[in-house]
């Protein structure tokens, strides 16, 4: 790790599935001699797919971290998932990350999940650069991707390396090199060494005119950002290649512009283009703002929306108290490993650090620099450094670990809700408790993933983003760890929401012994139709000095999570905003949580008897990209599970379908596609929204 901020990178490599990203990963580490030969997914044999689901499944499942060096530069890459089903890998992520490298297919352009990950990638205001991948694919369209860019993602792309030629070998005009346009060379690059070398020649004849209008194009874009470009270009003077860096770093940086290569990864093409454009266009952690924090002590705003009364930061300076970001937990054999995102100031091994979001003491023992599925032991670590620790008791994802003596809670981490769920049920009682350490230890892992109990079947019910999310967890439980279960089939995750507003109270009133257990809650529940999740509420004019509010609050939050208290179906509410308006309770027993549940419990089941509830299913983004022969025989198939048709259009020659459908009517839809196309359309899907089930659905409940 290097001691100078202004020379680490921080990024991800995020995708659609299948768009290439393992591989563009691939090169980057044999380019930058980190490994001695390029690893291929198809045969397993990939740095950071190293878990043996991935490898076998040819897919990255897990985000793998590597650290490795470009030049003088320090480059912390995460490698992640392109799959729907683990989508929150990516989420965790960007969530720390300073810059992001997007891969697209030249085929397929811009897929649905290209479209998920770029919203994540604005969510947490993350730089970006793209790489239109796999030109060298029958039907590689480099014009149509970089249009797509720019119309489906409502970004501003500026091309930097335009293709020349477009296609496999066979074809008429072969894709075979690349045109730097700051430098107007041709790159021609070795095939004996794997694209390390190449040759930097003159544009040939046939591509000037089509290299000269791009250029002119990406010159005329930059010179939105640059009046000194601008006054150069008015006087037809030459553009310094050292101001067209600068210009698109700055524009780059505030996301302004997204700079665009091209090339084929899997055969060595236009990928040290891009590693030299992460050093010089994408932000150290010293060019990103300081990371904004609340204070411990009033973390959150009592209403939706409301600004925080204590706001802190911290600057991406050793010298500054240190804080850092828990974004994932790896169980393994030595223990768990938490990787961190350190935001400010340093830290050494045998450091004594803060859990902001409980007030618990945490110990680092030791630093390790994580290197995919190795690591190395470091002495110390500071501002923009991503590193692995062990032995935290206390900590899960989404905490922030702070100096003691300047406790502050950064933003944690928002994951999506659970849309499957598949019940499993241990054959003996020894394996129970195994059972019951096992999903332990995933939960910590993943915070995508649920297992309850139900006492009565003596069943658990573990839930996730999907199908393949859930048979990848199987799979552990089977072959990982070695558990004897049975499994049941998969079944979808429901949820209600409530019909009209209502105003109820709940009351406790019970003598145990010699004391009285008192307690008197009024809530009121209405529809909040502009959020999925439910909301609770304490306005100000209901908080009372001394009032055990925070009782109360994780009490109703348990109610409305696990759809108890008198729920119609049992399944969590959402879409409903719950606001707490008086609260009467023994002011002799503020510490006993069991009353203010009891009467938490009892206002919650009046309000939902009253209200009424809508059962919601899960209804996911589908998007089926198939032949033209097969567009009828498909929409007819989504239509009969009751899918809403959105609109088709055309992506090169074949015809894509824009469709909601409800969860419960898709499983097994893969095996439906492969039928009716035989075998030559492909299809994704992505939780969208959730929509009021039919009566015949909610008939099966009642």
């Amino acid at each position: 790790m290097t001691n100078n901020i202004q020379k680490i990178r921080n990024i991800g490599v995020i995708a659609h599935i299948d768009a290439g990203k393992t591989t563009v990963t691939e090169n980057m580490l044999y380019y930058a001699h980190f490994s001695h030969r390029v690893g291929q997914v198809d045969e397993g044999t990939t740095t950071t797919d190293f878990d043996e689901e991935e490898q076998k499944r040819g897919i990255t499942i897990y985000s793998a971290p590597v650290t490795f060096q470009w030049k003088d530069y320090c480059i912390n890459l995460i490698d992640t998932p392109g799959h729907v089903d683990f989508t929150a890998e990516v989420e965790r992520c960007l969530r720390v990350l300073d810059g992001a490298v997007v891969v697209f297919s030249a085929r397929e352009g811009v897929e649905a999940q290209s479209e998920t990950v770029w919203r994540q990638a604005d969510k947490y205001h993350v730089p970006r650069i793209a790489f239109i991948n796999k030109m060298d694919r029958e039907g590689a369209d480099f014009d149509g991707t970089f249009s797509e860019i720019k119309r489906r993602l409502e970004a501003n792309p500026v091309a930097m390396t335009i293709p020349v030629g477009s296609g496999p070998e066979h074809a008429s005009n072969p894709f075979r090199a690349i045109i730097d346009l700051v430098e107007m060379k041709m790159l021609v690059y070795d095939k004996e060494s794997h694209g390390e070398k190449f040759d930097v020649c003159p544009i040939p004849e046939d591509m000037q005119q089509d290299a000269e209008l791009w250029r002119a194009q990406m010159l005329d874009e930059l010179s939105m950002h640059s009046d000194e470009l601008m006054e150069l270009l008015l006087s037809e003077e030459d553009v310094p290649v050292t101001l067209i860096h600068h210009v698109v770093r700055e524009a780059t940086i505030h996301a302004m512009i997204v700079p665009v290569f091209c090339g084929t990864a899997l055969h060595h093409i236009g990928v040290q283009p891009v590693l030299d454009a992460i050093l010089e266009y994408l932000p150290s952690p010293g060019d990103v703002p300081p990371v904004e924090g609340m204070d411990p002590q009033n973390p959150l705003p009592r209403e939706p929306g409301e600004i925080p009364s204590s706001k802190f930061i911290r600057r991406a300076d050793p010298k500054e108290p240190f804080c850092g970001l828990v974004f994932k937990i790896v169980s393994n054999r030595h223990g768990d490993l938490y990787y961190i995102r350190v935001y400010s100031g340093s830290i050494k091994a045998n450091s004594k650090l803060l859990n902001a979001r409980n007030n618990k003491k945490e110990n680092i023992p030791q630093i390790w620099r994580i290197l995919a599925d190795s690591r190395e032991l470091i002495p110390e670590a500071s501002a923009g450094d991503i590193i692995g620790v062990i032995g935290l008791r206390h900590s899960v994802t989404g905490d922030t670990l702070c100096d003691p003596k300047s406790p502050i809670i950064l933003e944690s981490i928002d994951f999506p809700e659970t849309v499957i769920s598949m019940a499993i049920e241990p054959q003996t009682t020894a394996e129970r408790k195994k059972l019951d350490e096992v999903l332990d230890i995933m939960r910590r892992q993943d915070p995508t993933f649920q297992a309850v109990m139900n006492q009565e079947t003596g069943q658990t019910l573990i839930s996730g983003m999907g199908e393949l999310h859930l048979e990848v967890i199987k799979h552990k439980l089977l072959r990982d760890h070695k558990l004897n279960v049975r499994v049941r089939k998969p079944r979808v995750s429901f949820r209600e929401a409530v019909s009209a507003s209502v105003e109820t109270t709940g009351v406790c009133n019970r003598k145990v012994g010699e004391n009285v257990l008192f307690a008197e809650v009024s809530i009121k529940v209405e529809p909040n139709p502009a959020a999925d999740k439910s909301v609770l509420v304490i306005p100000d004019s209901a908080i009372i000095p001394g009032c055990p509010f925070p009782l109360l609050e994780a009490a109703l939050q348990t109610l409305k999570e696990q759809g108890a208290g008198g729920g119609m179906f049992g399944f969590p509410l959402i879409r409903s905003k719950i606001t707490i308006t008086r609260l009467a309770f023994n002011e002799m027993d503020t510490e006993n949580d069991v009353p203010v549940r009891i009467a938490a419990a009892d206002a919650f089941s009046k309000a939902i008897k009253e209200t009424g509830v809508h059962l919601m299913e899960p209804i996911m983004k589908v998007e089926v990209t198939t032949p033209d022969e097969c567009v009828g025989d498909i929409v007819n198939d989504l239509l009969q599970r009751r899918a809403v048709i959105n609109h088709t259009f055309m992506r090169g020659k074949n015809t894509v379908i824009d469709a909601d459908a409800p969860l419960e009517n898709l499983f097994g839809y893969s095996n439906a596609v492969r039928s009716l196309s035989q075998g030559r359309a492909s299809f994704t899907m992505e939780p969208h929204t959730y929509g009021p089930a039919p009566k015949e659905v909610m008939d099966s409940f009642t």
